[in-house]
């Protein structure tokens, strides 16, 4: 199956990090997610009910990222992961980014990705 609904560049801020202080001041994450489900009928119904709401998954993804702390962006990633799998049974594959540009880092780069995917 080649049916997916991603969401992209999302960002949040989050109080991620392996350092105290960056879980005390926090930073912005950009994170992607793309979701493998079957969309033939919803295609067909044209109705909200018969596809995944994507303003429930934000809303989800949104409530992890910012009510949620973690030292390890793999754990984030992972987290995510998981609560979406088990919030709408219809997904079987998730692939999530995180996107971390603040990382602690003593050299010049556009940010520190993590990619992970969970299958059902």
């Amino acid at each position: 199956m080649n049916d997916k609904i991603s969401l992209k560049n999302m960002a949040f801020y989050g109080f991620h990090g392996v350092h105290d202080f960056e879980r005390e001041l926090g930073q912005k994450f950009y994170i992607d997610i793309e979701l493998k489900t079957d969309l033939t009928k919803p295609g067909k119904t044209d109705c909200l009910e018969d596809t995944i709401d994507y303003v429930s998954i934000y809303s989800k993804i949104k409530e992890i990222v910012e009510k949620t702390n973690f030292k390890l962006l793999e754990a984030l990633s992972d987290k995510i992961a998981q609560e979406i799998l088990a919030f709408c049974p219809d997904i079987s594959e998730i692939l999530v980014r995180v996107r971390k540009p603040g990382a602690v880092i003593n050299g010049f780069f556009d940010y520190v990705e993590i990619e992970i995917t969970r299958k059902r």
